[in-house]
């Protein structure tokens, strides 16, 4: 059985267009993006999803909404180890302005792997917490098949880039996501028969790690997420 998979980076937002470190903040989309988000539904809208998930961040969640308009009743998960790579103590910053104060610095930050801002996230740390949710996805779907629309973010979808399409860890690095397009995974499932497992062990329900709102660093006692890392 074969499961496909979209997945997609949310739309522009007020800060991806005054070039302003994000994280786990929480702008909303700009007029543009909601175009783009528009682009991504007119993909998709004559494929077949049957659930979706998503972080809990406003650009994720309305990006998503848009996308299922032409797709009533489809399941939504919110679930954190999605979420942007948190940029800590660079949240809300401009990424021109501290590329000119420390560009070296700039540099390991933006594209290095293991190399975490102040209070932030590496892209290792993010790769760490996704990587589990595409293993429990793999699955859950063998037990409850079907396609699969994810609405993330550029970092997030790294990770997820890398196993579907098996890119090295440069390759992952110089990745570049769009915020227009949906890339497309078939993921071949051996569905699990009832006969083989006992009825209780199946797991119905997803378990989802979720990050509260008010949590902005990563190194918050209170970050869920701080169990991957």
């Amino acid at each position: 059985m074969i499961c496909n998979l979209f997945v997609f980076r949310h739309a522009e937002t007020t800060d991806n267009s005054k070039n302003i470190f994000s994280g786990w903040r929480d702008p909303d989309l700009t007029p543009r993006g909601l175009l783009q988000a528009q682009e991504v539904a007119r993909q998709l809208e004559k494929e077949k999803i049957n659930y979706a998930f998503t972080s809990h961040l406003m650009r994720a969640e309305r990006t998503l909404e848009i996308v299922l308009k032409s797709h009533p009743k489809v399941p939504i998960f919110i679930d954190d180890r999605l979420i942007e790579r948190c940029y800590g103590t660079l949240q809300g910053k401009s990424k021109i302005g501290i590329a000119a104060e420390r560009p070296d610095w700039f540099a390991k930050v933006h594209r290095g792997y293991d190399f975490p801002p102040p209070e932030g996230e590496s892209l290792k740390m993010v790769e760490n917490r996704t990587l589990p949710f595409v293993v429990q996805l793999e699955g859950w779907l063998r037990q409850n098949p079907g396609n699969v629309a994810i609405s993330c973010h550029s970092n997030s979808m790294r990770p997820i880039r890398r196993v579907f399409e098996h890119l090295s860890l440069k390759q992952m690095l110089r990745l570049e996501n769009p915020q227009d397009q949906a890339m497309e995974y078939a993921l071949h499932i051996h569905r699990v028969n009832v006969s083989d497992l006992e009825e209780s062990r199946l797991e119905k329900d997803w378990y989802s790690v979720l990050v509260p709102s008010t949590v902005k660093f990563a190194t918050d006692p209170r970050n869920p997420l701080k169990k991957y890392y």
